[in-house]
């Protein structure tokens, strides 16, 4: 595995919150993550949005920065993340991955964010699908769960850990 994959380099660019709910998200330097989200974010919709196993919302950078290539006025925040990370391999990312944050914060990632019209403004023609795991298999937005409550700032090392096998003890 190279380092990107392991996430060896990878870091928390950024970390974005909304307070009222909704897009975009505004930029904060740390936030608390809890086991039932960000401190000082709040989503409008939570019958499709937040709870337990969609505590924290994940994006890549180097996708935000492909799609804006693409020429989608999007950036660090549009699409509701809430941690916009470099340098994962994004598109390995699956499911019952574990990523360890600075102080011992420990996610596992639950699955894609469906994408929704609420980030329609983030894409030309309002083509939020773009983003879609099923049309676009690793450009989507990941769900996590919080496994290790705590302090997250900007620019904190991220590090994708092993995958365990099923019925192995989860270790850290």
């Amino acid at each position: 595995m190279s380092a990107a994959q392991t996430g060896d380099t990878a870091r928390v660019v950024r970390i974005n919150v909304a307070a009222a709910g909704g897009v975009p998200k505004s930029p904060v330097v740390a936030a608390l993550l809890t086991a039932h989200g960000v401190a000082g974010d709040r989503q409008r919709d939570l019958k499709h949005h937040g709870g337990p196993d969609r505590a924290v919302c994940l994006f890549a950078s180097e996708r935000i920065a492909a799609l804006a290539a693409e020429g989608h006025p999007i950036a660090p925040g549009t699409t509701g993340e809430n941690l916009t990370i470099a340098g994962l391999a994004w598109h390995d990312l699956q499911a019952g991955d574990r990523l360890l944050l600075a102080d011992g914060v420990l996610l596992e990632i639950s699955g894609p964010a469906p994408p929704c019209r609420t980030i329609a403004a983030s894409f030309i023609g309002g083509k939020f699908g773009r983003i879609s795991e099923k049309t676009h298999p690793g450009w989507s937005r990941l769900y996590a769960r919080v496994l290790v409550e705590g302090l997250v700032r900007e620019g904190a090392p991220v590090r994708r850990l092993p995958r365990q096998a099923p019925g192995d003890a989860a270790s850290v």
